[in-house]
């Protein structure tokens, strides 16, 4: 079967990476909020994973393009430095351990120079790996792992076919976190809805604190026609909440997680106001900013629908 080439969907701290397809979707593809819930797991062959290497590496050492690459290839590479790379897509760490091994040693073979490999990955690709194979990937320049908790809520997790636990999520952070790879994980304001967004909001932000990740994003709960919470949307199952209600869901959040060092943001473009803030030590700053958007109400301070996105 020809293996399709994903769309780069990527962290917004890889914007400056090259982006390498080892599979495509998710392979938790059930996620009810999630366009990856209209998608099907594919894994691309490892010798065509390797030819793009050899052509990565032939370009950044010599400037030679070579024909059978598409374009999208050159595109991102007339503007890489070199340095971190991306494994695609929604969870590359799917991908079987062995040959995962055998591309990461391709990689720092064929390109020395590369400093970190980043991936999304599921906390149930996290959980079939033991710890001494998470620190084996490390050793081999996996530097940082993108998770999605979405909610600490149980009942939350278990409405979006999310397919783990709060206790399961933590555990799989714990592992990362005990590998040496920086983990870095999102949740979802609104996804609780208008009856569980006081619930939802402490749950994440107890979730949080078990986790006590390097890197924490807030993202606000977008509506995507064809999944299956659009459609309970449009049967009246599920209450969006407002915008600042989504800001008030933030400061629960912020209020309720402790952290050792984290940064701690919702830059993200779904958002209505961005914060950002090394935790803990701008807790109280990032509060007041809060609460003074908070107390004003002015719709003119929060970023217009027609400009957020995903």
């Amino acid at each position: 079967m020809t293996f399709i080439r994903p769309e780069i969907i990527r962290p917004p701290s890889e914007h400056a990476s090259y982006y390498l397809p080892l599979t495509a979707g998710c392979s938790n593809n059930s996620c009810t909020f999630c366009n990856y819930s209209m998608s099907h797991l594919s894994m691309r062959d490892l010798d065509e994973v390797k030819r793009e290497i050899d052509a990565v590496s032939l370009y950044m050492n010599h400037h030679v393009r070579v024909s059978d690459q598409p374009e999208i290839v050159y595109a991102i590479l007339r503007r890489w430095n070199g340095k971190k790379l991306f494994l695609q897509d929604g969870d590359a760490l799917v991908y079987p351990y062995p040959k995962l091994i055998e591309i990461l040693r391709y990689l720092n073979e064929k390109l020395p120079g590369l400093e970190r490999i980043a991936s999304y990955a599921t906390p149930q690709d996290i959980l079939r790996r033991t710890t001494d194979e998470l620190k084996t990937l490390k050793d081999l320049k996996l530097g940082i792992l993108y998770m999605g908790v979405e909610s600490g809520d149980d009942e939350v997790i278990q409405r979006i076919h999310k397919g783990v636990t709060h206790d399961q999520m933590v555990e799989a952070a714990r592992k990362v976190k005990e590998s040496g790879i920086l983990l870095s994980v999102t949740v979802i304001l609104g996804l609780g809805g208008l009856k569980g967004s006081q619930r939802h909001a402490l749950e994440t932000a107890r979730i949080l604190t078990e986790m006590d990740p390097d890197y924490a994003g807030a993202l606000t709960l977008t509506l995507i026609p064809g999944t299956p919470l659009y459609d309970e949307f449009e049967r009246d199952e599920f209450d969006l909440i407002s915008p600042f209600d989504s800001l008030r869901e933030l400061k629960t959040i912020v209020e309720n997680s402790n952290f050792t060092n984290c940064f701690f943001s919702s830059m993200h473009a779904s958002n209505y106001f961005a914060i950002r803030g090394q935790m803990p030590a701008d807790k109280e700053r990032v509060i007041k900013q809060l609460d003074t958007i908070l107390a004003k109400r002015d719709p003119a301070l929060l970023r217009p629908e027609f400009l957020r996105g995903l």
